[in-house]
């Protein structure tokens, strides 16, 4: 028989959003479960080996307070716990390793160490529970009520009961949406729909998900010999190439972002005048490291070669969904092992053997990562939707930033949707920085569910800008307080919402709390 557990808030979900969801309800002093698949809390930042993707003003201002203290604590752990050289322990705005891609990129396990750490208090006064390794697998749901959630312990095979007020999706692809019976978007809309200039002009797709990717944790060795063992679908990557582009998809090719094409890339910075995939998502860089302290630097495996398109990894069939998922790990693999045998190098030769897998940096024995980073959820339909024409800034034209009355938030980043499953389209447009509705994470009917990850009333095109660290942080967060609030005052989320003075309390509470919910008006585009 299943045993039945009771807190406050159930927050399902252990990753960005979840994490800074459950941290927001405790310091409102509600008591939190929090359940999660793998065996590591973070989600895009230690599970799936992603390296934080920030705007150009995150050091200034443009994300909430916690956030900014997860970034300060970063700095300050390496700055406390290694070797830096002396240049390195006096930078203000230490990258360790010196990624392109990112202006704090950083290794998982530090970043585990501080979520962690910043959870602990609330974990040690039982404020907060965490249930790792735990799946959702149903709900029980009473007209526009969840009433409860069963999980199931991946290690110990058993049940659990959760019994809660409010329930938090912050799931990486909306599991609790379809369990407990709220209505939800896949895939991409169509332009009869949402009235979006770049949506698609025939019917909607709602399996047209971007690809995923299996990131994987390497360093290079020069000298040594590394190389695995050839991957079981190597033959069919090696060879493989995709209708759509003009390369093989193991190449040193990859398709530009605005236009498809063909784009060169290189390995190792100052190999040619092509950008260097090696520091694209660099963890360490160990310039910034006392002599010999690191072997060789480490990189993550997060590159255009192994994005996954051949299917989703949701709203499909088990077997289909777990022919994707392994699809992913070989395509990864594929590329290591390309990379080591038979990669052209710059200056004549193949195969770079010193290439190692660290599983070690990921928490695994093969250098994958515990989880497939998702770039693309379900998305609950909800009471107001963002939609391209809000954000995007070739579209807005001088308008500018758009003001939303009911700002929980902000946020910034490109429009940028890496190719997708079924219509393989890749799109990117320069967009304004945006703030982040209230009405975007009131589900249209279910009164007692929020959003807390990337599953809030985004669209296809959206999502490409709203799935990025901060905001999921962020909107995880505003979740956390959201539920609180309304626990606190005995008003429901969407009772909030459409009052105005209550609305305006609640902003104001979260303002107090750290949370920033408007852009500057000057020179935020300079």
């Amino acid at each position: 028989m299943a045993k039945v557990f009771e807190a406050d808030i159930i927050i399902i979900g252990g990753g960005i959003g979840g994490c800074s969801a459950a941290l927001a309800a405790a310091k409102s002093g509600k008591k939190v479960i929090v359940t999660e698949e793998t065996k590591w809390i973070g989600g895009q930042l230690t599970s799936q080996a992603v390296p934080p993707d920030e705007h150009r003003w995150i050091e200034q201002f443009g994300c909430t307070q916690t956030y900014r203290q997860f970034r300060d604590r970063v700095r300050a752990y390496y700055k406390r716990e290694y070797p830096l050289t002396s240049d390195a322990r006096r930078e203000q705005r230490l990258n360790p390793g010196n990624a392109w891609v990112s202006r704090i990129a950083h290794e998982p396990r530090v970043a585990l160490n501080v979520i962690e750490t910043m959870l602990a208090p609330y974990m040690s006064n039982g404020t907060i529970t965490i249930l790792k390794q735990h799946k959702m697998i149903d709900a029980e749901v009473e007209k526009d009520h969840i009433l409860s959630v069963t999980v199931r312990d991946m290690v110990q095979k058993q049940r659990k009961i959760l019994v809660g007020s409010y329930f938090l999706d912050a799931t990486e692809i909306g599991d609790v949406l379809p369990h407990a019976g709220v209505e939800y978007v896949t895939g991409a809309e169509s332009q009869e729909q949402t009235g979006e200039p770049n949506a698609h002009s025939g019917e909607a797709k709602p399996l047209d998900m971007q690809s995923i990717t299996h990131c994987m944790a390497v360093d290079y060795v020069e000298g040594g010999d590394f190389t695995i063992e050839k991957p079981e679908q190597y033959d069919f990557w090696k060879d493989y190439q995709a209708s759509f582009l003009d390369h093989k998809q193991l190449s040193w090719y990859g398709p530009d972002a605005s236009t498809g094409e063909s784009r060169p890339f290189s390995m190792f910075p100052g190999d040619s005048s092509a950008p260097s995939l090696w520091d694209y998502r660099r963890l360490i860089d160990p310039t910034n490291f006392e002599a010999d302290f690191f072997e060789g630097g480490i990189s993550i495996l997060n590159w255009p070669q192994n994005d996954y398109w051949l299917g989703p990894v949701y709203e499909v069939d088990e077997e289909e969904r777990e022919r994707h998922l392994y699809g992913a790990k070989q395509l990864t693999l594929s590329l290591l092992y390309w990379l080591q045998t038979e990669a052209p190098r710059e200056k004549g030769g193949y195969g770079y053997p010193g290439l190692r897998p660290r599983g070690d940096i990921v928490g695994t024995d093969d250098g994958l990562a515990l989880h497939p980073y998702i770039r693309e959820s379900r998305r609950i339909k909800a009471e107001h939707t963002v939609l391209e024409q809000h954000i995007n800034a070739d579209v807005r034209g001088d308008k500018g930033i758009k003001h939303v009355p009911d700002s929980v938030g902000v946020g910034s980043y490109w429009i940028d949707l890496h190719p997708t499953v079924e219509t393989n389209r890749l799109f990117f447009a320069p967009s304004y920085p945006f703030e982040i509705p209230l009405g975007s994470m009131i589900p249209i009917r279910v009164e007692n569910l929020i959003p807390a990850a990337k599953n809030i009333g985004v669209t296809h095109l959206t999502n490409g800008c709203f799935r990025l660290h901060p905001v999921e942080w962020n909107i995880g967060e505003a979740a956390g307080y959201l539920a609180a609030y309304a626990l606190e005052h005995g008003r429901t989320p969407r009772e909030i919402y459409h009052d105005e003075e209550t609305l305006s309390t609640f902003q104001s509470f979260i303002v107090s709390e750290g949370i920033e919910i408007k852009w500057p008006e000057i020179g935020i585009l300079e």
